[in-house]
């Protein structure tokens, strides 16, 4: 930061951060919902709720068993689960993908090939890390492009 420059809002910060560890949330908000489902599943399919860990689960997540007044969780769990899943499955697909064409778009030794690409790398950088924005500027760098 330079002299005279105000710290940057939370806002910014937030955003900076979530794109430095997009991947890493991908995959928690995945494990998210994977975790939500079993938790439903463990209480709604018979055999399983019968199980070990599901029998020390259910009483904590489900307050209407044995016969308590509780709110019973495992439904919000079963409505919740299956769309963190899938969102985390989204964000999590959609990161693999772009890193797969990202480096197969930044393999190419021509400077020509390299050219004809940018439009393409630059759209792909936005599902992607600032530390592969980086490379991409260095990339340019190297092959003596201006921009």
């Amino acid at each position: 930061m330079a002299d005279g420059e105000a710290p940057p809002d939370w806002g910014t910060r937030l955003r900076e951060t979530l794109r430095k560890y997009r991947y890493a949330l991908s995959l928690f908000v995945l494990a998210v919902g994977i975790l939500l489902c079993v938790l439903a599943l463990g209480d709604f399919i018979g055999p399983l709720a019968a199980s070990p860990p599901f029998t020390s689960i259910d009483p904590v997540t489900d307050g209407t068993w044995n016969g308590g007044s509780g709110a019973n969780y495992n439904l919000a769990f079963a409505i919740v689960g299956p769309i963190v899943f899938i969102i985390g499955a989204y964000l999590t697909g959609a990161y693999i993908l772009a890193r797969r064409r990202f480096e197969h778009l930044m393999a190419t030794k021509s400077k020509a090939e390299f050219l004809r690409n940018i439009p393409d790398l630059e759209q792909v950088l936005w599902d992607l890390t600032p530390a592969d924005e980086e490379r991409y500027f260095r990339r340019r760098t190297e092959l003596k492009i201006r921009r």
